[in-house]
């Protein structure tokens, strides 16, 4: 078996610019995420003692999906684009912290576009400022992923509508069903 390279990733990155609303264009599916999820997005807002907010956002049968949690950098000596993001589960009684890695391997010089993975390759995403993409682009960000190792053909295109709801337009999963059915593969 051939040994996987180190991924490379976006060095320098400036935080400021990443801040915003990010669409999922694409992603591998993960048992956090409902199946049938649409409109899938994450806001990052950065706090004032540097780390970041992260809004994570779904709608599944109509209903608005979210979990909130933290983002920082791994190393802070690093300029590398290596984050941990911290989430707290589960979502309605949010006690039991899940950490993860965020590595951005992909940033176009605009902040429009980015490519997310982290090191094991189980994890991948496809983000845009925009809830489309154009399919050349599109196409670029894959074959980024195909040269940074990932095993492509795990990857999920995400139903974007031309006009993404609103937060406070659909009614909240406050139950935390999508949770639950997530552990199940629902």
């Amino acid at each position: 078996m051939t040994e996987k390279k180190e991924m490379e990733v976006v060095k320098g990155l400036n935080v400021e610019r990443y801040m915003g609303r990010w669409y999922e264009i694409a992603s591998f599916p993960s048992r956090f995420q409902p199946k049938n999820g649409v409109d899938t997005r994450a806001t990052y807002t950065l706090n004032p003692d540097g780390t970041i907010h992260v809004l994570n956002e779904t709608w599944s049968n109509g209903k608005r999906g979210f979990i909130e949690g933290s983002a920082y950098k791994a190393d802070p000596k690093s300029d590398e684009a290596k984050l941990k993001v911290k989430f707290y589960v589960p979502p309605f009684l949010p006690i039991i912290p899940v950490t993860g890695d965020y590595w951005v391997l992909y940033i176009d010089p605009d902040y429009q576009h980015a490519l997310i993975g982290q090191p094991s390759r189980s994890y991948l995403w496809i983000l845009s400022r925009t809830a489309q993409m154009e399919e050349e682009t599109y196409k670029q960000l894959v074959e980024k992923a195909v040269e940074e190792g990932y095993d492509i053909s795990k990857l999920h295109k995400t139903p974007q509508s031309d006009t993404p709801p609103e937060s406070n337009t659909a009614p909240e999963d406050s139950k935390g069903v999508w949770w639950f059915k997530s552990l199940f593969g629902k």
